[in-house]
């Protein structure tokens, strides 16, 4: 009997204008498609690459390109869940399944110990001391859900180094990250660095805001145009995989 093959991973992302963010992102994809053909070699599911926002396909876009009645599984390219996760791409899959076809959303990204390896490895990249004092830099949301989940991989980086972390937010929750770096310098003492641990997945508009408030050391996002670290690629997976053990179930 051949092996059934697994629903097709339809990856999301946020979208950006920054061709560095499209290039990082791409890049993200290219290696999930690798590893997915690896790890599913004779029953390789059907992949996509699409937007919630900015950018095309969208999600209804992507799903309308697979084949008739192919099931499907939402794996958000987003390293929280606030909004997107819970209303844009839960509406676009209440909508596929109302036309008939099976779809699921899977988890975000984070939190996740392999995202804090690679905000570690991120900042010694940068220059950053082991015991510079660390702001994690959030994009932000309006959604408690998405805040308590940053806060958890802050917790999380200050578990794993020797350095005070603290946490600054870009839009839409408090601390802003200027006034959590001023924070940071006062509690250190006049003349101490602060060092910037960028929780964003890839350059571009989140990334140059934290660039414009100036903190000693910028460490750059998970993502890079030259460099998918592996640890987000089997975050993506994991994610897909159990999934498609709950659509089994």
């Amino acid at each position: 009997m051949t092996p059934r093959r697994p629903p097709a991973l339809v990856a999301v992302s946020h979208g950006t204008s920054s061709p560095e963010g499209r290039a990082a992102v791409r890049g993200l994809y290219d290696a999930v498609i690798a590893a997915v053909a690896e790890r599913w070699p004779d029953t390789t599911p059907e992949t996509r690459l699409c937007h919630v926002d900015v950018e095309q396909p969208d999600v209804p876009a992507a799903l309308d390109t697979l084949p008739e009645g192919e099931p499907a599984v939402i794996v958000p390219l987003l390293l929280s869940a606030g909004y997107h996760v819970h209303v844009d791409l839960a509406e676009a899959a209440a909508e596929a399944r109302d036309g008939g076809r099976e779809v699921v959303v899977a988890d975000a990204l984070g939190p996740d110990d392999r995202l804090v390896a690679v905000l570690r490895r991120r900042l010694a990249e940068a220059g950053a001391a082991a015991d510079d004092p660390v702001v994690l830099v959030v994009a932000g949301s309006s959604d408690a859900r998405a805040v308590e989940a940053c806060a958890r991989v802050r917790d999380a980086l200050a578990g794993a180094s020797v350095a005070d972390v603290s946490i600054g937010f870009l839009s839409a929750a408090e601390p802003r990250l200027p006034d959590a770096i001023t924070a940071a310098r006062a509690a250190r003492g006049t003349g101490s660095r602060v060092a910037a641990a960028s929780y964003l997945l890839a350059p571009g508009y989140f990334q140059d805001l934290a660039a414009s408030a100036v903190p000693d050391v910028l460490a750059e996002p998970l993502l890079r145009p030259d460099d998918a670290p592996p640890e987000l690629v089997d975050v993506v997976l994991d994610r897909f995989a159990a999934s498609v053990a709950a659509l089994a179930g």
